[in-house]
Formats: C-alpha cells, structure tokens, sequence
C-alpha cells in the first residue's frame, strides 16, 4: 500500500553526497497528552575569541583528493567513454610508491568484463586512464610528472615518464607536485583556513546531543554525548551548513511526581506555603530522599502518582512546583556546558506534549498505528518487537515523543541531515522510531534522499578496572562536574612544576599571573578530557585515565597544545631576534604578502603535504561521523611538523621567510583542528 505522507510531504531537492560516503540510557519517560509550559573574556596566554568560521561567504577551495578524482574521473571518460563508475582516490599505504593512488581499477575491470572492447587486465584498464591523464595533466597541476632515462630492450636508453606510474594489477600512484603544494598553502595564508572548508551537501542539520535528565546531575555518560556531538556540529558548521544544537532534556514523566509530593511533605504549609529556592538547591539530595521514599514507602508511592495526575492536569500548584526544579537543573547544566564551552538550545521533551496525541490519531487514521492488547503500536519491517506510540492506560512513551521530535526536526525545523548522538545501547530504540518515521512518511524510503537521519552511538567510559566508571557512593555514576574539577586542578599543578623545572635547569619558562594561570588551568584540563575521549573510535569503550590524558609525551590534548605554543613561540623569536644586514624582521602578515613559500627539503615537502590533506581528514570524518579522525590528523600533524624542526632551522636560516611561513600553516591548521575538537588554543604555556 502505498504510504500518505504524514502532516505534509516533506520538500525533495538535488542532494550532493559526501566524497567518501559508504545498558540503554533511556532519554524520556512515560508522559502524558496534557501539554506543559513552554520552557569568558580572553587573556595573553590565549588568541582573542572568535565567533565562528563563515566558509558559506567565502570561495571554496577544492580538497588535494578532490582535484585528484576531477583529473582521474575525465580520464576514465576520456579511455572509457561507457564508463559510469567514479575514481576511488586514496592516500597510498606506503609513502615511498607515492602520495595518492587510484585504487579500484580491479573493480572497474571486473564490471567491464566480457563487453566489447573492454581491456585485457586491470593493469591495461590502468595504462588506458594513465595515457589519457598524462596527455591532459597541465604543466604546473597538482600532479608531478617525473622522467628519468630507463633502458629498453637491446640496452638503448630513453626518456620515460617514472611518476605517475602503475604498480600491482592496476593500481596508479601518483605524487603531489611541491610547487602546487606551496601554492596551495600560500593561498590559504592569504584568503583564509575557512577555504579548505569542504562542501558536503546539507543546507540545514539539526544534532541532538547531550540530553541530561532534569533533577539529576550530569554524570559522565552524558560526558561523550556531549562532546561528540559538540565536536560533529562544530564541523558541519565550518562546512557551511546551519546547524541547530538540540539538547533533548528530559524534564517531563512520572519521576516529578515524586519529586513535587516530597516537597509538598517536607515543608510547612506544603506547596501552598509560597515558593522556596532552598528546596531545590541540591537536586540531588532532593532526588535521593525522594527516590528513598518512593522505594519504602507505599503510602508516599501512591501520592507520588497522584501527584503525576495532578501535574500532567494542569495543577498550578504542582507545575510552579515543576518549573522550580527545571530551572534548577538548567543552571547546572549550564554551568558545565560554559566550563565545556558548548552551545545547545534546549528542547524538552515536555515542548511534545501538544504533538503526542494528534500524531497517533494521524498514524491509526492511515492505518500504521495498530491496536496490541489495547495500546497502539507501529510494526517496522525486520524489527523483533514494535514501536509502541500509546499505552494501554492512554499515556505515551519516550517513543511517542521521539517520533513526534523526529518530524518537528524534518517537517518544521526543515533540517536536510538529522543526526542523533545518543548511546550505542538505544540504537534498537531508534531503529524502531525511524523504520516507523519511513513508514509514516516522515522520512523518505530511498535512505540517501533528504532528510538523512544518522544515529550515532558510542561505548562507555570505563574506569582503570575495565568496568563501568562509578563512585565509591553506592554505586553512582561519577559526577561529570568531579572529573573536571579535578582535570583543572591537575593541570594546573603540571604546569607549575613544567616552568619550575624549566626555570632550574636554565631553560625558557613562563611566568603567569593568578587569572592567566587559572585560564590555562581550565583549557588544559577540559581539553584534556574531550580530547581524551575524542581520539578513540566513538563505538568503542575507552578507559578514563587522568595519568594518561595529561602525558606531556602522549597522543593527548597536553601535547598537542604544547606543540601549538611552541610553533607560535617561533614566530616571536624570529621577529626579536635582530638580523645581520640589519633589516628589520616582517610580522608573519606582512610575510604572507611579500614572502614565497618553497618546499625544497623533503622534511618540508613532507609537513606541506600533510597540511593540504587537512580537507580530506574533514570529509572522512563526516562521511563516518567520527571525530577521532580530526585527532588522528593532529596527531600527526604534530608528528609531521618535529621531524621537519628536527631537520630545518627556521630562525636564522636562509630559508627563514619560508620557513617561517610553513609554521604559520601548521599552526593555523592546528587551531582549526583544535576548535573542531572542541578545544581552545594556548599560545603560551
């Protein structure tokens, strides 16, 4: 039966893919159809705040891998005219064959197989594409054409082109011509980092992340939620999508009965003695005493859920009650959110309510919703189990209220991406709310048509044991603002003891002031714990280890923005320093104007290299959702930039004004990286 589209038809418009594109939290709670009420200044040691790359207002500068697949993809239509399949350009393996190859000749062969005129081998499908791209390659392309004199038979020798070449059965290397590196490079220099900004075919995407429940404190389960969603909407944005921040609070369900009845008992008068902040001041006492009571006390539990029914009717009493203890809530999580800096517009599940009942009338009108033992539920291909959307006493469910999000999301916010950054343990869930989505027609049926809806799970953080991570207090979730405090303080004692250190041994220290001090303090141990979560693989579980996360030497924040500062630190010495024709030294601005950038040692051709590859790490970050590719490409960025200042003497060296040049590059591609990440940049440590 063909399906109606559910309270209209959702637009359809030309969608440009990406390049590269291949125990359960519960969010809600049981809820009911009665509608609630609608609901730092920088310092030396740090760059001055920015608000936020633009890249939609500036011209967009194709990727390495992107130029690469252009040249590739007019060959193989030039050799193979029937030819439908796209080039598959990738980094090779092994430097030493290459910079880049084209890898799916194989592929392509095997689909030509048998029609006529079609090549003998992969490696001849390859010969024909590499003809054509060497008959059209311009002379200063991004493709370096190297000719060295090889002997034929009968030992004559002769001019032939070595690089690009064919390796295996039909793979092409090729390497990145220097002078177009440089160029590339020196442009960005000029006309901004926001150019490398890849275009990924989305106009409007909306992330849901974080989500706390109101009444509890953040633990740190909501810690990668938090900041992987932060992190997957900082990128889109620097791609120039619009992003809408959703923080899915769950401020709305049964648990508030409880909450608003032990008020009611505990103080003089009840609720109709006024309103009292002090109340609310400790939700977690609150929550503790509440819970403690509702487990032991069948009396109070039966108040408890009268209290739910007075609540969801639209009692005053009890909803001044309410909105007490969710703004309570809301200004502690703020206050982690600005020690995170993270942006989120909330959006309880409590704005659903009006949109609960009418959305399943409209699904059992159009015969999607089914009756079940006097509930309605929504059966979605392949599933076990359905989606339930009402229960048999009339009340809705998280699911209810996620579906009814999910078409606010795609009909009224008329977002093109849909993105949920929630536990890998609800993905079950989710499946259900969007194979039920598809089936009412609020999400296409072709999966690559807008909107797209990606879920996007993660592992848990463990503790030194392997286990779970939980406090020594009855087995609680530790307290994410804990962990930051302690980060903070810890990172401040490891900066004390590194100048300490450096100071005795005669080596360049820093002196800070008391604010200075506490600044550093808070970038290093907040980005020391994002960092530490970012750079492992989302789906998997990682251990939570403070030792490890502030290693100087490590794969950690701590290192990458000591690497920052130190690259920074370059640029100051070099304009200090006094030169020995007595000109006087440009700033880095005016060096990006008059200077040219030159990649002569192969340490420099290296790092440039790397840096033009900073686009490519973007879009296989956002094909899979994975941030830990923008780490795994600071890292090596890092790598990349010590085995060049192991080499090159930038400071005093001929090749100063260059040089100095390509460490103005890394740092900025590493302030961008860092940003993404979620992480503000030290200049001085």
């Amino acid at each position: 039966m063909a399906q109606t589209r559910l309270l209209g038809a959702c637009r359809v418009h030309a969608l440009a893919a990406l390049r590269h594109c291949s125990a359960p939290t519960q969010r809600g709670v049981c809820c009911s159809a009665v509608a609630a009420p609608a609901q730092t200044a920088p310092v030396a040691i740090m760059a001055p705040t920015d608000t936020g790359y633009k890249p939609s207002d500036v011209a967009h500068v194709p990727s390495a891998a992107s130029e690469l697949q252009g040249l590739f993809r007019a060959a193989m239509r030039a050799a193979l005219p029937k030819l439908t399949d796209e080039p598959v350009v990738v980094p090779t393996g092994n430097p030493k064959f290459g910079d880049y190859q084209l890898n799916n000749a194989m592929r392509i062969f095997a689909h030509l197989k048998g029609q006529e005129g079609a090549p003998k081998n992969p490696s001849a499908l390859a010969a024909a594409v590499l003809d054509k791209l060497l008959e059209t390659l311009p002379a200063d392309g991004i493709i370096a054409v190297e000719r060295a004199l090889v002997k034929e038979k009968g030992g004559k020798e002769a001019e032939k082109v070595v690089s690009p070449a064919i390796a295996g059965p039909g793979f092409i290397n090729i390497r990145v011509s220097r002078a177009w590196t440089a160029r590339h490079i020196q442009a960005m220099l000029r006309d901004g980092i926001e150019t490398w900004a890849p275009r990924v075919g989305y106009q409007r995407a909306v992330v849901d992340f974080s989500s706390p429940n109101v009444a509890k404190e953040m633990h740190v389960g909501h810690l990668r939620s938090t900041v992987i969603g932060d992190s997957l909407a900082s990128t889109l944005e620097f791609c120039g999508v619009d992003v809408l921040r959703l923080n899915h609070v769950g401020d709305w369900g049964t648990q508030f009965g409880m909450l608003i009845q032990h008020l009611d008992d505990r103080r003089e008068g009840g609720l109709a003695g006024g309103a009292a902040e002090e109340d609310v001041k400790d939700l977690q006492a609150l929550y503790k005493a509440a819970k403690k009571r509702f487990d032991a006390e069948p009396e109070f539990k039966a108040r408890a859920r009268e209290a739910v029914t007075q609540l969801q009717s639209g009692n005053e009493l009890f909803l001044q009650a309410w909105k007490r203890i969710c703004e309570a809530s809301r200004r502690e999580f703020q206050a982690i959110y600005d020690r995170l800096g993270v942006r989120l517009i909330e959006r309880g599940e409590s704005s659903y309510n009006p949109l609960l009942r009418p959305l399943v009338e409209e699904l059992c009108a159009m015969g999607i919703a089914e009756d079940s033992d006097g509930a309605k539920v929504v059966w979605v291909e392949g599933e076990k189990v359905p989606l339930m959307v009402q229960k048999s006493d009339g009340g809705f469910g998280y699911g209810t209220t996620d579906m009814a999000a999910l078409r606010q999301r795609a009909h009224d916010e008329r977002g093109d991406w849909l993105i949920y950054v929630v536990d890998e343990g609800q993905s079950g869930h989710f499946r259900l709310v969007f194979g039920a989505g598809r089936k009412a027609g609020i999400l296409p049926q072709e999966k690559d048509a807008p909107p797209r809806v990606d879920f996007v799970g993660f592992g848990l953080v463990l503790g030194s044991d392997g286990k779970r991570i939980r406090t020594r207090d009855e087995g609680a979730a530790v307290r994410l603002v804990e962990l930051l405090d302690e980060a903070k303080e810890r990172s401040r004692e490891a900066i004390v003891a590194h100048n300490r250190e450096n100071e005795e041994k005669g080596r360049p220290f820093v002196t800070f002031t008391p604010k200075e001090l506490d600044e550093a303090a808070s970038i290093m141990g907040y980005g020391a714990v994002k960092y530490a979560d970012l750079k492992n693989n989302r789906l998997t579980n990682y251990k939570f280890n403070f030792d490890e996360m502030l290693d100087l030497a490590g794969n950690t924040a701590v290192f990458l923005l000591y690497m920052h500062a130190r690259i920074a630190s370059i640029d100051s010495k070099a304009v200090a320093r006094k030169r020995e024709d007595g000109r006087a030294t440009l700033g880095i601005d005016e060096l990006k104007r008059s200077a040219t950038l030159m990649l002569a040692h192969d340490k420099e051709a290296a790092l440039g290299l790397h840096i033009v590859r900073f686009p490519d790490a973007l879009e296989s970050a956002l094909a899979d959702l994975k941030p830990n590719v923008i780490a795994d490409y600071a890292f090596n960025l890092a790598g990349a930039y010590n085995s060049f200042y192991a080499e090159c003497q930038v400071v005093g060296s001929e090749e100063e004004d260059s040089r100095r040049l390509l460490c103005e590059a890394t740092a900025v591609v590493m302030r961008a990286c860092l940003k993404l990440l979620g992480i503000q940049p030290l200049y001085r440590i």
